[in-house]
Parts: C-alpha cells; sequence; structure tokens
C-alpha cells in the first residue's frame, strides 16, 4: 500500500456499527485500516487461562471474517503498543490514527504517550466519545462541579439526553472506505500464551421480555431476571447508545442501571485517586484484619454462609455474578470479615467477564461504606435474610452449593452479632465514631 491512509484502532469498541471513532474515519476521505492491538502491558499481568481474552480473541475473529468480505483485512499484532506502533508508522503510509476515548487511568497514560509518539513521525492522533453517553465533566452541578451523589446526577443525565446525544453512527454506509487487502492473520490464543476457555459468553442482544420485567426480577438470583450484558458493553460488542434507547423504551429501571455504570466512569475520570484507595480518605484509617485463611474460604465460597457461596462459585465457574449478591458477598468480606475491600476488588477484578474497573471499584466502595454515594458504614446486610428476601426457596443456593442442608456444608467462618459489632466498633474508632 503506499497511498496516504489512516488507522482506526479497535480497543473498547468491538463492533463496526454505530462505532463514533470508526465513523469519523470513515467519512475522513482516505482509506481506513482497522487494527487492534493484543496488549502485552495488560496481557501479561493475566492467568493463562483468562475468559475475556478468549471472548476478545473471538469478537477480533469475527471482525476479521466480516471485514474479508468486503475485500478488507485488520492488522492484528501482539505486543505493547509503542512497539506495535513503532513498526506499523514504518510499514504503513498512516497519516492519522482514528480512536475512541479511555478513561481508565493505564489507558489515559498509554493514549498519551502514543499520541506523542504518532506526532513526532508526524501521524495525528484523534480520539471520540463512544462508549458513554456523558462523559468526564459533561454533567455537572449548578457550581460546575462533578456530582458525587447519584440521584441528583441521574436526574441531570436524564434532562440531557437529545436525538444527538442517542444518535446511530451509520457506519454501515461508508464501509467502502476500508482499505482493500487480502486477509491477514489474526495470531492464535496459544501463540500468545493463552488457553481456550470453556465458559460460555452471553448473547449480545438484549431480550426485551427480560429488559422488560427488569424491575420486578432484577433482585432474584435463581430467576432469569438480568440482561447479562456486561461483558458487551465492557468490550463494546453493543453500542450504548442502542441499549439506552432499547431502556428507555422497556423499563428505566434498566435505565437507571446503565446510568450508574456512567456515575461511576465520571467519578474515575473527575477523581483518579479512587482507583488505588479510598473515594473519602478517612477511611484509610480502619484497622482491616489480616486473615489470609478467611480470605481464601470466602474466595472458593466456604464460608458457611449459604448465599454468600452460592455467589462466589458461581463467579468462579463462571466470571459472573448476580448483582444483588454481589453486594451481599462484598459487604460480608469488608464487614463481617473486617478484610480490606480492595482484596475483594482485586479478586472480581481477576474474576469476572464484565469487569470494568469504574464499576467494580465504585461498587465495592459502596459495599465498605467508603465511596461516593455510600450505604452509611452501619448498615450491614445480613446475608442470611438476605437469603430469605430474594433466594426463599434456596433455588440459587442449591444450583451452586449442592451440599447446602446436610452435614458436608461448614458452620459459618463467624456470628453474625459478633461479626457487626466487630464491624461497628472498629470503623467507629478510625472515624471518630462516624
Amino acid at each position: 500500500m503506499t497511498s496516504p491512509a489512516i488507522a482506526f484502532w479497535f480497543r473498547r469498541d468491538l463492533r463496526l456499527e454505530d462505532n463514533a471513532g470508526l465513523w469519523h474515519a470513515l467519512n475522513d476521505g482516505r482509506p481506513v485500516i482497522p487494527v487492534f492491538i493484543f496488549d502485552r502491558e495488560i496481557l501479561d499481568q493475566l492467568p493463562q487461562k483468562d475468559a475475556r481474552v478468549a471472548f476478545i480473541h473471538q469478537q477480533i475473529t469475527f471482525l476479521q471474517e466480516k471485514l474479508a468480505q468486503m475485500g478488507s483485512t485488520m492488522l492484528v499484532a501482539y505486543g505493547t503498543p509503542e512497539s506495535v506502533w513503532e513498526r506499523w508508522a514504518v510499514e504503513y503510509p498512516l497519516q492519522a490514527v482514528f480512536t475512541n476515548h479511555d478513561y481508565e487511568p493505564y489507558a489515559q497514560t498509554r493514549d498519551a504517550a502514543i499520541a506523542t509518539q504518532l506526532a513526532q513521525k508526524g501521524i495525528q492522533f484523534h480520539t471520540y466519545k463512544d462508549q458513554v453517553i456523558f462523559e468526564k465533566k459533561e454533567v455537572l452541578t449548578q457550581a460546575s462541579a462533578p456530582y458525587t451523589v447519584f440521584t441528583p446526577y441521574s436526574r441531570k443525565w436524564r434532562d440531557g439526553l437529545n436525538p444527538d446525544t442517542l444518535r446511530v453512527w451509520e457506519t454501515e454506509t461508508v464501509f467502502n472506505h476500508f482499505w482493500k487487502s487480502e486477509t491477514l492473520p489474526v495470531p492464535s490464543l496459544q501463540q500468545m500464551g493463552f488457553q481456550p476457555t470453556d465458559i460460555p459468553f452471553p448473547d449480545p442482544v438484549p431480550d426485551i421480555q427480560i429488559i422488560s420485567s427488569y424491575d420486578k426480577t432484577r433482585d432474584f438470583p435463581g430467576l432469569k431476571g438480568t440482561s447479562r450484558l456486561g461483558i458487551h458493553l465492557r468490550f463494546g460488542t453493543i453500542s450504548i447508545r442502542a441499549l439506552v434507547r432499547t431502556a428507555l423504551k422497556h423499563n428505566q429501571t434498566y435505565l437507571n442501571e446503565l446510568i450508574w455504570r456512567e456515575f461511576y466512569m465520571q467519578i474515575l475520570s473527575n477523581f483518579p485517586h479512587v482507583a488505588t484507595g479510598p473515594f473519602k480518605p478517612n477511611y484509610a484509617a480502619i484497622p482491616w484484619r489480616d486473615a489470609p485463611e478467611e480470605l481464601e474460604r470466602w474466595k472458593q465460597g466456604k464460608t458457611g454462609y449459604p448465599l454468600v457461596d452460592a455467589g462466589m462459585r458461581e463467579l468462579n465457574a463462571t466470571g459472573y455474578m448476580h448483582n444483588r449478591v454481589r453486594m451481599v458477598v462484598a459487604s460480608f468480606l469488608s464487614k463481617h470479615l473486617l478484610i480490606n475491600w480492595q482484596e475483594g476488588e482485586a479478586y472480581f477484578a481477576e474474576k469476572l467477564l464484565d469487569f470494568e474497573l469504574s464499576s467494580n471499584n465504585g461498587g465495592w466502595q459502596w459495599a465498605a461504606g467508603c465511596g461516593t454515594d455510600a450505604a452509611p458504614y452501619f448498615r450491614i446486610f445480613n446475608p442470611e435474610s438476605q437469603l430469605k428476601k430474594f433466594d426463599p426457596q434456596a433455588k440459587y443456593v442449591r444450583k451452586w452449593v449442592p451440599e447446602f442442608g446436610t452435614p458436608l456444608y461448614p458452620k459459618p467462618i463467624v456470628e453474625h452479632t459478633f461479626a457487626r459489632e466487630r464491624c461497628l466498633t472498629a470503623y467507629k474508632s478510625a472515624l471518630g465514631g462516624g
């Protein structure tokens, strides 16, 4: 290829349709080379059998097949972004790189470095908003400050909706602007040191029946009452704008959950210290217990609390945990066991298919009481009453804890009343009485 071209860098937007940055690239007028980098800065930290890597690989292969039908192909590399772009800048006549914004700390640092690297070669770097409806400082208080409480944020967020914020980026009308090339190979999982997974991935197509009844079924883990679209939002295999339009039409409670996702994203953007510590700094003084054996029993789902154990076993087996149960197991670790919430945050980050730094961090800080819109520290979930309320027939528990109700099931790791009092004492001493 000798004529001037631009590249579109796929990251957390693994789809051809309704993709903002891709639309801008395809409408630029120059041939567009789609590219993807299996980033070793991220992958080298992961276990060999990470289902998320398998999911990404599956989607890249799928995109490659769709591009081949158009007479095009994607450049797919395995390496560090800096080394890959150094090579591509020599091998291809690139004048610009287009991509979509990413808000996580590593991604921000990476993009700044790549923009500088490309600029030194005379290559422009353009990024666009795609994975959220509103970002960074687009939803502000009357004092022009970021919101730190969810309810007023959600009202302002809804007020900002209009046809432009929910527009469809009609990329398919300009697919003929992809560069023409024979299909190039995609590195195999094995070549990158990874193994296939036997964990099934949920369908990316929203189930309208589930979304329509979401407000009635979402709290009951024994029912098929949640959309399971988290992984598709995480990697952009579904458009957030399309999903918001669906939620507006079918269920306001479901829409609220999508707003929570954006609330935590803007918290991470505007208060980046939450990635490494509590939103409320005084909560760093809580005297967490060093209890590695209890932490391990929590991870394995052997605490003697059925709902907690079912949730952890579901997570370990499938990479998914029901949202109501996530709150219970997070509260249990940070309050019943008084183990640092960051231990749980890290374990979820390792296991969840839909792991999103902002939402995972926000959820854990909420459970520990140290976040933005947090529950008061003295609100401590009782796992037994949660079980009676949300899984009264133990349908969910029996699926994941078959020895429940038999002598093989372990006794509770800690007694609830004792744990509650220990937690309250610890928090009060650290916070000066609250």
